[in-house]
């Protein structure tokens, strides 16, 4: 009985979603009781008032044999229960119109039709995000944005050499859609299914092996359609993408380091293997073309988010192609660096945060980066033992060093701490979207205001 009551409350819930701000159906819903009145009294006024005189008196004479005299409020009140049962009446037979081309359309979200209208409605409301970035910590980023705004575009590194996507990119010739991919599906409102083929990698020893279908459904897309920028845009339909994902550049690139000590180590993947310090990365060829829809994607954002990922092979080959650094220093959006929690061997050993963010103004210039997020969640004993033995130390938030460069900060708990040290996706979202709530306007940042 309970079970009944509470699903008939639920039931209920349900169908006041209709009636929230911004749904755009209550002014339809007022509209159609209108022209329902408006058609009764054309209908009254066709068949002559007089007719009305009859129903009056009909209504008079049952209230006599009732009562045993004329009560004249009884009009009034039999009048108030038409109204409400016209309402009634109007209302049922909406949502069953409304139903019927429900099933039509989407039979298999029917129910949850109101909830994905209104979802639409808020993150369509939400402010324009422009991430930039690569690898795994980029999508998790997104898994958490996506629930604050739909207007979110992942602007994505094309100098992976690794793995299966760069076997796709030395057989096929198209840049590398493992990025491009975990974005995609980082993104996606779709079924848990269509989301596990996507990142299905195949076994064996054959020549599917080690390849995800998500990676040659792109690599199938961009034959298909000719190139990859069409290929993301195509298959964002089919795995209903919040937003947008493109390539920093559709060019074949190489990623290269040069390290303190002079030498050059060229792709990517070769970067962190000769355990050097790196001075600069650059791109092979320099001068890269960039996809005109990811500039103006940073010039048009509210707020730009770079990382986070790995800091010389995943955010800053997006800034090494032409016109993407300048785009950067030019946007009048939030800049936000969301810092590493740990360091990376073999490409920021001992690096402080402060490091960190001034490798990506010597890269991409002053006015870059205005603010950094930082973990402010201790990292416990054993976690720090752990990552130890890989030569990975939790990075030190150097406060006096980051303003010193310019740029201000902001202290969060961003993290979950398992068996593993990630990022979490909804407490980043949290703490980026409010940082761009609170701190986006067209005057200057007052820092140390802020900071206290």
């Amino acid at each position: 009985m309970y079970a009944r009551s509470a699903e008939r409350k639920g039931q209920k819930m349900h169908l006041l979603k209709w009636l929230y701000p911004g749904m755009k159906f209550k002014r339809w819903f007022l509209l159609f009781a209108v022209g329902v009145i408006m058609a009764g009294l054309g209908l009254a006024l066709m068949f002559n008032y007089k007719y009305l005189d009859l129903i009056e008196e009909g209504i008079f004479r049952a209230v006599y044999l009732w009562r045993g005299s004329y009560n004249y409020m009884i009009t009034s009140i039999v009048g108030v229960v038409l109204v409400c049962l016209g309402i009634v009446l109007m209302l049922v037979a909406t949502r069953f119109v409304i139903r019927s081309i429900i099933m039509i359309l989407v039979p298999d979200k029917s129910e949850r039709l109101v909830d994905i209208i209104y979802e639409k409605r808020k993150l369509g409301k939400g402010p324009s995000v422009t991430v930039i970035g690569g690898g795994h910590g980029l999508s998790v980023l997104l898994r958490g944005i996506k629930s604050a705004t739909s207007n979110v575009t992942a602007v994505v590194t094309v100098a992976d050499d690794g793995g299966s996507s760069g076997r796709l990119r030395e057989d096929l010739g198209i840049i590398p859609p493992g990025d491009l991919r975990n974005c995609l599906v980082a993104l996606a409102d779709t079924e848990p299914l269509m989301e596990k083929l996507f990142q299905y990698r195949f076994e064996g020893q054959g020549a599917l092996a080690g390849h995800s279908f998500g990676n040659l459904f792109l690599a199938a897309m961009n034959e298909v359609t000719g190139d990859m920028e069409t290929a993301l845009r195509k298959s964002s339909k089919v795995l209903a993408v919040k937003g947008n994902v493109l390539p920093a550049s559709l060019e074949h690139v190489r990623l290269d380091a040069i390290m303190t000590d002079g030498t050059v180590v060229e792709g990517e993947s070769h970067i962190p293997e000769v355990h050097k310090k790196i001075r600069r990365v650059k791109l092979f060829p320099e001068k890269v073309q960039p996809v005109q829809s990811a500039l103006d994607a940073l010039m048009h954002a509210d707020a730009i988010i770079l990382g986070p990922g790995s800091l010389y092979t995943s955010i800053l080959p997006n800034l090494l192609v032409d016109g993407m650094a300048e785009a950067l220093r030019k946007s009048k959006a939030l800049k936000i660096y969301i810092c590493n929690v740990m360091t990376q061997q073999g490409e920021t050993d001992g690096y402080t945060a402060s490091m960190h963010v001034k490798a990506i103004l010597d890269h991409a210039g002053k006015g870059a980066i205005d603010f950094v997020l930082v973990n402010s969640t201790p990292i416990s004993s054993d976690m720090k033992a752990y990552y130890a033995k890989q030569g990975a130390y939790p990075v030190e938030v150097d406060e006096d060093a980051i303003n010193a460069l310019g740029v201000g900060f902001v202290k969060a708990d961003i993290i979950n701490e398992t068996d593993v040290i990630r990022h979490n996706p909804d407490k980043l979202c949290k703490s980026v979207m409010k940082m761009v709530y609170d701190l986006r306007h067209e005057d200057a940042f007052e820092y140390e205001t802020f900071l206290k």
